[in-house]
């Protein structure tokens, strides 16, 4: 449905939606959302370049939101990473296909219904504990043996 890099720009995004506007260092958001650091590193770069996550270096500095995670819906987070692929014309290049096969066309409207469900949820509507909150706590690491 969504790639990887989605995912973790996902469980990124709630955490740091969480932590009312603090700076997070990614070690901390590394161990809070089970996403390897140097994979976190690319996907927490990519949420800079499209703004929606800000960086501070230093002492104290670190990650956070460049917006209320009230505001901030996971469709604008997925999209800073990734495309949520959406079919307009036939992939097999049938030239008799003028408007998309029925196949094609439920894939499409598939898409559709996935990224209505990505805009019409918030950050906030992700964080666990929240009195929206739509989804578990993220599993917990287990102890090494």
């Amino acid at each position: 449905m969504i790639s990887s890099t989605a995912k973790y720009a996902l469980r990124a995004a709630v955490h740091l939606g969480s932590q009312h506007h603090d700076f997070v260092g990614r070690m901390e958001i590394a161990e809070a959302t089970l996403v390897p650091v140097d994979y976190l590193l690319k996907v927490l770069n990519e949420l800079v370049t499209a703004r929606l996550v800000e960086s501070r270096p230093g002492p104290g500095g670190g990650y956070r939101l460049t917006k209320s995670p009230d505001v901030m819906t996971a469709l604008e987070v997925v999209r800073a990473v990734d495309a949520i692929p959406r079919i307009t014309e036939c992939p097999l290049g049938i030239s008799e296909h003028e408007k998309l096969c029925p196949l094609h066309k439920l894939l499409d409207d598939a898409s559709r219904l996935v990224e209505e469900a990505f805009h019409s949820a918030t950050i906030s509507d992700l964080i666990p504990g929240r009195k929206r909150s739509k989804t578990c706590d993220f599993p917990q690491k287990r102890p090494a043996s």
